[in-house]
C-alpha cells in the first residue's frame, strides 16, 4: 500500500506558549499573591509574600496545599487550631479563594510593557500563540476578556481544569498543541516567570524561556524596578537567572519584549539541527 505522509519541517518553530500573569499581564504578578495572603489572614495564620512567591504558577488549589506545607506555615497552622491543615480546609480555602481572586483580575490585567509588540513580532514570523495558566476556568473568563481589551489575544488558552492535572505536568501545554494543530513539540517555546513555568515546558519537550524582570521571581512593579540601580538589578538579574537555569531553562530574558529575537536565535540552532 503507497501512502503520502505530510510532515512539518522538524527544523522550523510552530507556536509559542505563554504564561499569563507576571509573563504577559500583571507585572511583578501580584494579583495572586495579594489574595493569598488575604486569605491566610483571614484565619489568623500571617504568611509573607516570599512563602507566597515560592510556588507560584501551579494550580491554585495545589499552591495552597503548597503554601500550608511549608514548615512555619505549618506551625503556624498547629497552634491556631491544635492540628494540621487537611483537605477539608483546603476546599474551604479555595472555595474563599475563587470569588476573591475573580474580583480582583480586572484590577491587575493591565498589559506588561512591550507584551502588544512582541505579540505583533511573533504573528509576522509566522508563529502561533497559545497559553497555560494555574488560573482557573473562572479566573480565566475574566482575565482573558480584560486582556483582549488591551490588545491582547492568544490564538488559544488552557488552564488546569481542561487537562488531568496542571503545572509541571506537561497536559496543558500538550491541550495547546492540539488545538493549534502544530508539532512536534520541538518546534513549541514556552515563555514563563516561574519555575513550574520552565518545568511545565521541559516536561513537554518544548524550548524554554525563563522571564526574570517582570514576573513572580523578582515580585516588583515596574515603577520599583526603574527605581533600582543598575549593579542592585543586575545582583537580581543574576540570582533569578541561575535558578532558571538550574531546573533546565534554555534561555533567560528579562521580559517578553525580548521573545522575538529569542526566538530568532532558536530559530537559527533549530535549521543547525538542534533541538530542546
Amino acid at each position: 500500500m503507497n501512502y503520502a505522509v505530510s510532515r512539518p519541517d522538524p527544523g522550523l518553530l510552530q507556536a509559542v506558549i505563554l504564561d499569563w500573569a507576571g509573563t504577559t499581564v500583571d507585572y511583578g504578578s501580584f494579583a495572586p499573591t495579594a489574595v493569598f495572603l488575604r486569605l491566610f489572614a483571614n484565619r489568623g495564620i500571617p504568611i509573607t509574600p516570599a512563602q507566597v512567591r515560592a510556588s507560584m504558577g501551579l494550580m491554585k488549589k495545589d499552591h495552597l496545599r503548597a503554601i500550608t506545607r511549608l514548615p512555619e506555615v505549618a506551625q503556624a497552622w498547629q497552634s491556631e487550631y491544635g492540628r494540621l491543615c487537611n483537605e477539608v480546609d483546603i476546599e474551604a480555602m479555595f472555595a474563599e479563594f475563587v470569588p476573591m481572586q475573580v474580583a480582583c483580575l480586572t484590577e491587575y490585567a493591565e498589559l506588561i510593557p512591550g507584551t502588544h509588540e512582541a505579540v505583533t513580532a511573533i504573528r509576522r514570523m509566522g508563529l502561533k500563540i497559545g497559553s497555560t495558566t494555574g488560573y482557573t476556568r473562572e479566573m480565566m473568563e475574566v482575565l482573558v476578556p480584560e486582556a483582549a481589551r488591551r490588545g491582547y489575544t492568544p490564538d488559544t488558552w488552557v488552564c488546569p481544569e481542561d487537562v488531568p492535572a496542571g503545572r509541571p505536568h506537561p497536559w496543558m501545554i500538550y491541550l495547546n498543541a492540539i488545538r493549534l494543530q502544530t508539532y512536534p513539540l520541538g518546534g513549541l517555546v514556552k515563555f514563563g516567570d516561574t519555575l513550574v513555568d520552565i518545568e511545565e515546558g521541559l516536561n513537554a519537550g518544548t524550548w524554554t524561556v525563563g522571564l526574570v524582570i517582570t514576573g513572580n521571581a523578582l515580585g516588583m512593579t515596574h515603577e520599583a524596578v526603574q527605581g533600582l540601580t543598575k549593579e542592585v538589578l543586575q545582583r537580581h538579574r543574576a540570582a533569578i537567572a541561575a535558578e532558571y537555569y538550574r531546573v533546565g531553562a534554555h534561555f533567560v530574558v528579562d521580559g517578553i519584549w525580548e521573545a522575538p529575537s529569542v526566538l530568532e536565535e532558536i530559530q537559527q540552532r533549530m535549521k543547525r539541527g538542534e533541538r530542546p
